[in-house]
């Protein structure tokens, strides 16, 4: 055999060794899709900010303020208040929260908003919601200084987020973003198909991740209930980010073999024989997962990292109030 045809036969190997490689990977049999533990990412990133808020104190004497108002008794929202708190103190910042009667008037509670407003201890403002009916949500969120919306809902920081000049990015796309980010899941280039188009988290990610920027330049896709054909747009996405509201709407058929699956979606579907909370996400987690390169739990996927990015948020405030670069 002449040079020419050992090098053909060479590369004739290679690419059949390349193609089955592929092939067995896009495959993704049962078992094999790597979970994406949000759990484990926000541990990591905790850590780097415990340290940071150690540093700034010893050296700047300064504490990152953070308060939480809650109004009412909505079980579910006491408890993610807690943990807000919680993980505020753990990390040592200076936490207020603040729980008011489901009573309170519109312009009381206005009131309440602008009193820390004013208060320089505060970098930090978040406004559980959902709020009460008699309570007009856009005018509350409008009366938080857009230098204190840690939430990233403030119509100022929604349009700094458009033009890829954010100020504080809206915590659950935010955490979604970083978990690709550290997964090591490429996005440049990517086909992306967002699930949702809510101002909380489909139409965030959607901009943030159509960004010139490292953490983004993905090609974005937007389905939403007037969308004629989900599963024609799902079947091509490399990355699927699901935020629907809707207990397993993405079934297995409707994945690209070899997607990284982000699932963001919660939903109470009964409780156990303990009473506690039986949770399942927008994804039908055990079909998708023999479909996936990668795939998000619920619990403990997603969720974990909006407290977490509501921290990095406040610490960032903290630094800009004081002058200091980020």
């Amino acid at each position: 055999m002449n040079k020419n045809g050992i090098l053909l036969a060479l590369v004739s190997v290679g690419l059949a060794a390349g193609l089955a490689a592929y092939t067995k990977q896009r495959r993704c049999p049962q078992g094999e899709a790597k979970l994406l533990r949000g759990a484990e990412v926000a541990k990591e990133i905790r850590e780097d900010i415990k340290k940071e808020v150690e540093e700034l104190k010893a050296t700047k004497g300064i504490t990152p303020g953070l308060v939480t108002i809650l109004i009412g008794q909505n079980p579910a929202s006491e408890s993610y208040v807690r943990a807000k708190s919680k993980t505020a103190e753990e990390l040592g910042y200076f936490s207020i929260q603040d729980n008011q009667p489901d009573d309170i008037s519109e312009a009381d509670l206005l009131a309440l908003v602008d009193k820390y407003n004013n208060m320089p201890e505060i970098h930090g403002i978040l406004v559980q919601l959902p709020l009460p009916k008699h309570i007009n949500e856009e005018k509350v969120l409008l009366a938080i200084l857009p230098q204190k919306d840690v939430d990233g809902f403030h119509p100022t920081n929604v349009g700094k987020l458009l033009i890829g000049n954010a100020n504080f990015l809206p915590c659950t796309p935010y955490g979604v973003q970083e978990l690709l980010v550290r997964s090591g899941t490429p996005l440049k280039g990517a086909e992306v198909v967002v699930v949702g188009r809510s101002n909380i988290v489909g139409k965030p990610i959607a901009a943030m991740l159509m960004q010139k920027c490292a953490a983004g330049n993905a090609t974005v896709t937007v389905c939403h209930t007037a969308t004629k054909d989900v599963t024609f747009h799902t079947k091509r996405a490399d990355v699927l980010i699901v935020a629907a509201g809707v207990a397993e709407y993405i079934k297995g058929d409707m994945v690209k073999p070899g997607a990284v699956v982000i699932d963001v979606g919660v939903n109470e579907v009964g409780k156990t024989a303990a009473g506690k909370r039986k949770l399942k996400g927008d994804v039908a987690f055990e079909e998708c997962a023999k479909v996936a390169s990668a795939i998000t739990p619920v619990p403990g996927g997603v969720g974990p990292m909006t407290i977490t990015m509501l921290m990095k948020n406040t610490l960032k405030a903290a630094k800009m109030a004081n002058g200091i670069d980020v």
